[in-house]
């Protein structure tokens, strides 16, 4: 706990709350206010829990963006999981996931009618499922984005070793830089920096982000989650501003490194290639996505089951998708804490752990 608490030292962060006050007074003949988005919903969390945006300056924003998976999952993937659950197979999944609506109803609401929907706190617990129900197949809801697929996509190495033939994966893996080069190319945001996540980038390493600061010209700052890793990206962007540069700075060298997790790199090429994908909100994007390669179509639950996942409806009341692509606040959605709470959520932004509305809620209802 000693090296955690250096990042938590008050007398520090005042320090650096003045260095960006000083850094933002002299960015106040800027057109318009610094949009800095933060592109992880661990750092959404952690920005809400730790009151990051009531230090910050007027003229400096704190944009969240598509950082949570289970939000950027588009409803007709939950309604394919739930047609599979109608159909007699086991449904194994992330809690956050059993809670989302499709077009119709949650995988919680087709278990409340009988369907077979486990919970799974590991990726391993399918593979026990499996083992249990060899008469039934198991399919595992495999979202997320790069650091959750390598473990998830090993359920296929270790079904095939332990000779599990009834258990599948359900895909839909999403791919964080082509979504960042999606949000720079929407001509309505006002993106000046990306607090990049800190989770995906232990994976992928801080390379995949150079294309943003050369070609786009967006500082990029890879930041940990504790309240000074956070302030102290900030001051850095402001710097990058003010100076007229766009680098890439990697302030959580203690666990990012330039070339990332070649294991996990490695794991993922074997077994995925890239896929369009469908994102709530950002909608589809090219490679954007992993899918499984066709060597490994026994465990492809959509190819395996012929599974047809057609585009889902949302509710039109929710601005989810709106508040994932930064375009919105939660407070801007009729349904925010009136009508739509984490006891009761229409949206998945709600529901989510990481969802940026869940933030809002338990942190900053009261504030807004």
């Amino acid at each position: 706990m000693k090296y955690i608490d250096g990042f938590r030292d008050a007398g520090a962060a005042a320090a650096l709350r003045g260095d960006i006050a000083s850094l933002a007074e002299k960015l106040e003949n800027y057109e318009r206010r610094i949009g800095i988005m933060e592109v992880c919903g661990s750092h959404t969390m952690a920005i809400a829990r730790c009151g990051i945006r009531e230090m910050l300056p007027d003229n400096i924003e704190l944009i969240s963006g598509p950082g949570c998976p289970v939000c950027v999952t588009e409803p007709g993937y939950i309604d394919a999981a739930v047609e599979l659950a109608n159909r007699g197979v086991i449904i194994a999944s992330f809690g956050d996931m059993i809670r989302v609506r499709g077009s119709g109803m949650s995988l919680a609401d087709c278990r409340a009618r009988g369907g077979t929907v486990e919970v799974c706190y590991s990726p391993t617990a399918a593979l026990n499922l499996a083992a249990a129900h060899p008469d039934r197949e198991v399919v595992f809801l495999a979202i997320g984005f790069e650091t959750t697929i390598p473990p998830v996509i090993s359920l296929a190495a270790s079904a095939a070793k332990r000779g599990l033939g009834n258990l599948s994966l359900l895909t839909a893996f999403k791919l964080v830089p082509p979504a960042l080069a999606a949000l720079l190319a929407d001509p309505e945001l006002a993106i000046d920096a990306f607090l990049c996540p800190a989770h995906v980038s232990a994976i992928i390493g801080s390379r995949p982000y150079l294309p943003f600061t050369g070609e786009s010209g967006v500082p990029c700052v890879i930041a940990g989650f504790e309240p000074l890793d956070i302030l102290l990206a900030v001051r850095a962007i402001l710097g990058q501003i003010l100076r007229g540069e766009a680098e890439l700075d990697n302030q959580y060298s203690r666990v990012v490194k330039p070339e990332g997790n070649l294991r996990a790199q490695a794991l993922m090429a074997e077994y995925l290639e890239p896929v369009n994908a469908v994102w709530r909100g950002l909608g589809t994007l090219p490679d954007s996505g992993l899918g499984l390669r066709p060597v490994y179509a026994a465990f492809d639950a959509e190819k395996k089951l012929d599974l047809d996942i057609r585009p889902g409806e949302e509710d039109p009341r929710c601005l989810c998708g709106e508040v994932i692509k930064g375009k919105s606040r939660p407070p801007d959605c009729p349904l925010f804490a009136a009508g739509c709470s984490p006891e009761h959520a229409v949206g998945p932004c709600m529901v989510s752990s990481e969802g940026t509305c869940a933030a809002y809620f338990k942190y900053l209802r009261n504030k807004v």
